[in-house]
């Protein structure tokens, strides 16, 4: 039983991860509209649960030959960034689509607000039955 409850919440935290990880990346991209040869990126969602989900083991570590390397900041999804191709090529290179990068933004962030609100259902159904009722 508890593992259930474990997996359900596992589930819902590795989601909201990396929709967070997705909006920042997205907001990136707005902000770098107008900056000379900036790459739109995005990220596989899809692709980057499924290996979240996946890695039973946890996410793979860099290893540090030495105590003065930096650790890695790559976040879980790192490898799972991606260019998107550009719709409307401008001339400065830039290949950010603010239509596109807004509608992914709010897609985003309806999922997101899904995720947290199913998360807060599976609180209060786990507390109605620790108080017996």
């Amino acid at each position: 039983m508890l593992s259930k409850i474990d997996n359900d919440l596992a589930f819902v935290h590795t989601a909201l991860n990396l929709r967070a990880q997705r909006q920042e990346i997205l907001a990136s991209n707005i902000a770098n509209a107008d900056t000379p040869n900036f790459k739109a990126r995005d990220l596989d969602f899809a692709g980057a649960l499924q290996s979240a989900l996946g890695a039973a083991a946890g996410p793979l570590k860099l290893a540090r030959t030495s105590a003065r390397h930096l650790g890695a900041s790559g976040g879980m999804a790192s490898g799972l960034l991606k260019y998107r191709s550009s719709v409307q090529p401008s001339l400065d290179g830039n290949t950010v689509d603010m239509d596109v990068e807004r509608a992914n933004f709010a897609e985003n962030s309806l999922h997101y607000q899904f995720l947290l609100n199913r998360a807060t259902s599976q609180f209060k159904t786990l507390s109605l039955a620790i108080n017996g009722q």
